[in-house]
């Protein structure tokens, strides 16, 4: 069941703060009466999210960390709770993108991906692990995708990434249960933020294309908070189609399957004339 309290007086970490769902994940908790720490690199852009939510006053706060170097979060979040003397929800949020051919990537191109979309979670969540087992309480959330349950041609870079982020997201679900900690996965599929037009390496290419099909990132960050004041586990957004395409491809559907090699064609075409699948 929703609670509508969950995130009421929580001291709450997002990064990727500035931009895209995890700009929509801090102004829906800060609507829902929560305190939120915005995370990111970039202190002019910070400072901008920071005066977006001005009328929240100081439950809006500012937190400098580039998540790819461990002694930046570990600064970060031991900071957060030196000052609000707990942590109750990380979301780890910050992310690239990278949908390209697999024989055109770079060892670079794999690095920067893994640094970004992988370690940054390592590092989140085994900084705040101790707090919260010191405090007995404790959810994190990581930003994976529907391509870390359900592996799109065209993107072995990104869905290695984000299996890895759901594996290791569910595993520490169990291991954790009992010591009072919660774990949840956000899987989205096409949402209408900037990701569309950043490359591996985090920088805008061109002008903006988001997909005709990408749902609302506010309405995103709606339903996600509200499933994970329901705790659970995997949350896909949006639910439908989604969900029956994740179940299909775990059950070996036929009509999944012929879906996946029809895109990895359209794609493949598409990257043959365009450079782009889109």
């Amino acid at each position: 069941m929703t609670d509508n309290d969950y995130f009421k007086d929580k001291i709450c970490i997002v990064t990727g703060a500035n931009s895209g769902i995890g700009y929509a994940i801090s102004a829906e908790i800060l609507k829902r009466g929560g305190i939120v720490y915005l995370a990111g690199r970039s202190p002019e852009k910070i400072a901008k999210a920071k005066d977006d939510f001005s009328i929240y006053g100081d439950r809006a706060r500012e937190l400098i960390m580039d998540v790819s170097v461990q002694k930046d979060v570990e600064t970060g979040i031991s900071g957060v709770v030196k000052e609000a003397g707990r942590i109750d929800v990380l979301f780890n949020n910050a992310g690239v993108g990278g949908t390209m051919p697999f024989d055109k990537a770079t060892y670079e191109d794999w690095k920067k991906i893994i640094d970004v979309n992988i370690w940054s979670v390592i590092y989140g969540v085994s900084e705040a692990v101790p707090y919260m087992l010191k405090q007995g309480s404790g959810h994190i959330v990581n930003t994976g995708s529907i391509a870390g349950i359900v592996p799109p041609p065209f993107q072995a870079l990104y869905s290695l990434t984000k299996y890895g982020v759901t594996g290791m997201t569910e595993c520490l679900k169990y291991e954790y249960a009992e010591k009072g900690l919660f774990f949840s996965v956000i899987c989205p599929a096409n949402i209408a933020t900037a990701i569309f037009n950043k490359g591996v390496d985090g920088v805008a290419r061109g002008e903006l294309r988001i997909p005709d099909d990408a749902y609302p990132a506010d309405k995103a960050a709606s339903y996600i908070l509200d499933r994970v004041s329901e705790k659970k586990g995997i949350i896909i957004v949006p639910e439908e189609p989604y969900t029956e395409m994740w179940k299909g491809y775990v059950l070996g559907s036929n009509e999944v399957e012929e879906h996946l090699f029809k895109m990895a064609h359209e794609r493949r075409e598409a990257f043959e004339n365009k450079g782009s699948y889109f």
